[in-house]
């Protein structure tokens, strides 16, 4: 019993010893692998973003394949008395973590996402699409990495007591331990100091986790968490990647047609609150000119509508945008064509996206009556006030934002048109039903807006401007009063067609009045603008992804939304919600989740590619 115990000792000792080295060789294996992570993935610019490169690339793959040792091998040593089979077993176990890794770096050089529940479902996909195809390719493979497996684990064997007295193996541990806690010290410094050659690698690696430490550093007063956020904020740049737009220099015909722009902005109007009742004189100008009730906004929250409205492009580049500090494509033609600008809101442009990117190079209208919480009146008496200064020889381009819907609940004191609302609700509340109520606020502020609209329409007529002058109105994004039944109110609790869908009426000078029921897009302003009003012959892939609004058939089968968080890919019978970690979530066209309801592998392909196409290098 003695020998025998023993030679069990003996058995597990050489089994822990042999797995050291074998875990060391997969560790080549695995960097060797992750350099298609780093071919693929920015280049960092300063020698401080190279070195955390260099020390997370030995780090992480140190540490995940012998984290798989520790927690796989190690114990089945004791587990498993055969040699050869546990040899074969740890060969099984490195083929299938070496196949894993290689199918994630194809995930990721494709789709820019490491493997998750989409990447699978998309992979295992009947479509027969490119990727798949490429996928399919990658298990040729399979069978040379269980052959090198195989080999160098009989390699191995045979030299093991020659390796083992080679005292090399707590130098080499050190070495990754070294790197692994110096590349996640450089990350806490950066993330703290928002750095961002070291910050945009977070997640250039499958299972990253690079360690924060906000709370230790903000209890001992190293970091004040308000400066902090508000610099995160202000910057946006922690993970963006740089941007390429225009991706090339703009060509145009000629000088274009010289028509004045005006674009007013009525924060949170949800499409169907244009109608007779409630929104009468809109109602009569969508039906005098272009109408586009099929329209959606660019996301369900404030910056990311105006954003995607400006620039043409999905909310994602909101972040890389705001970093490069980019002005729009469509602002900085008009201003060189010598444009007079003309800029009001009725909240003095609180979204800090004005400031940041929008109007950054230009001077923000201010509203004088700070005292007014209301002063969507005096935003369009100021406008009323500069265009009565403005020349026939200069065009014009301007913008009033109207917050009065917005601001609905804070604002209430809006004529009763529609009852009860909260002007009327303290007679007998117990007796009042809450959504009713909010809605008939919301009705009555829109109603408000609507006659206000009656003075920007009679000012353009009485300067004569109307005939020359492309208006359109819109919404930076919609509205909830918990139709869809999952308590969401407001925008930005979901994407649902309540929150997403918003009036897009446009009077160009000469057109005549039509509906478009095809879905149309926040993105489609920019390439009109461009093509019919300034004249470019440039594509419009080079700096946008929308398409012109006078596309009499635009093959566009989907419309995207989102956030710098989310995708949102709107189709004619479903929503899919896409995370920025790849779960992802498909509604039908009532917003109720569809079990088992998987996206289009070829959709999701080009709109990863739409997301992505401009942040490619020169």
């Amino acid at each position: 019993m003695v020998t025998s115990g023993n030679n069990y000792k003996d058995k597990v000792s050489q089994l822990i010893s042999w797995g050291h080295w074998f875990s060391f060789f997969n560790i080549i294996a695995a960097m060797l692998l992750g350099t298609r992570y780093i071919a693929h993935s920015e280049w960092p610019e300063s020698i401080l973003g190279q070195l955390y490169l260099g020390l997370s690339w030995v780090g992480h793959f140190g540490f995940l394949v012998f984290g798989f040792y520790i927690l796989v091998l190690f114990p089945a040593s004791f587990l498993i008395p055969s040699q050869r089979l546990m040899r074969l077993f740890a060969v099984l176990v490195g083929t299938i973590g070496l196949t894993g890794l290689l199918l994630d770096t194809h995930a990721y050089e494709s789709l820019d996402l490491h493997l998750s529940p989409l990447v699978w479902d998309l992979l295992l996909s009947g479509e027969k699409t490119d990727l798949n195809a490429r996928w399919q390719y990658l298990f040729v493979a399979v069978p040379a990495i269980f052959l090198m497996q195989l080999i160098l684990s009989e390699w191995l064997w045979r030299k093991l007591r020659k390796l083992t007295r080679k005292h090399v193996g707590v130098p080499i541990a050190m070495i990754f331990g070294f790197c692994f806690l110096s590349s996640h010290l450089i990350y806490i410094w950066a993330d703290a100091n928002l750095y961002r050659p070291v910050t945009v690698q977070r997640s250039n690696f499958p299972l990253s986790y690079p360690m924060t430490a906000k709370t230790f550093m903000e209890k001992h007063g190293w970091l004040d968490r308000q400066e902090y956020a508000k610099r995160l904020d202000a910057q946006g740049i922690a993970e963006s990647e740089h941007i390429r737009y225009p991706m090339n220099k703009l060509a145009f015909n000629d000088q274009g047609t010289g028509q004045n722009v005006l674009i007013v902005m009525i924060d949170s109007l949800r499409s169907d609150m244009v109608n007779k009742e409630t929104m009468p004189y809109l109602t009569a100008f969508a039906q005098q000119n272009l109408n586009y009730s099929n329209h959606y906004s660019a996301s369900n929250e404030n910056a990311g509508g105006v954003f995607g409205l400006f620039y043409g492009l999905p909310a994602g580049y909101i972040n890389s945008v705001r970093s490069a500090n980019s002005s729009p494509v469509l602002l900085d033609t008009l201003k060189r064509r010598g444009y007079q600008f003309g800029l009001f809101s009725g909240n003095g442009f609180e979204t800090s996206i004005y400031s940041e990117a929008i109007f950054s190079s230009r001077k923000l209208a201010k509203i004088a009556d700070e005292t007014n919480t209301n002063s969507d009146t005096k935003a369009i008496a100021d406008w009323k006030d500069w265009l009565d200064t403005q020349s026939n020889d200069s065009p014009w381009f301007s913008y009033i934002e109207l917050a009065s819907i917005e601001n609905f609940e804070e604002d209430g004191d809006f004529a009763p048109q529609f009852e009860p609302s909260l002007s009327s609700s303290d007679s007998n509340p117990a007796n009042i039903d809450t959504t009713q109520l909010l809605k008939n606020s919301y009705r009555n502020a829109a109603y408000y807006v609507d006659e206000l609209l009656i003075d920007v329409f009679d000012q353009l007529v009485a300067n004569n401007a109307l005939d020359n002058t492309v208006v359109v109105i819109t919404s930076n994004h919609g509205n909830e009063f918990n139709e869809t039944g999952t308590n969401s109110w407001g925008a930005e609790t979901n994407y649902s067609r309540y929150q997403l869908k918003v009036p897009f009426i446009m009077h160009w000078p000469g057109s005549v009045p039509a509906q478009t029921t095809r879905a149309t897009s926040h993105l489609d302003l920019v390439p009109t603008l461009m093509e019919s009003l300034l004249a470019t012959t440039t594509p419009v892939t080079d700096y946008s992804s929308g398409v012109s609004l006078f596309e009499t058939s635009p093959k566009r089968r989907w419309v995207l939304a989102g956030s710098d968080r989310d995708i949102v890919v709107l189709q004619k019978n479903t929503t899919t919600v896409v995370d920025k970690h790849g779960n992802y979530r498909v509604y039908d066209q009532d917003y109720k989740l569809k079990s088992g309801g998987k996206p289009k592998l070829s959709t999701l392909m080009q709109v990863m590619h739409e997301l992505k196409r401009f942040y490619q290098p020169e």
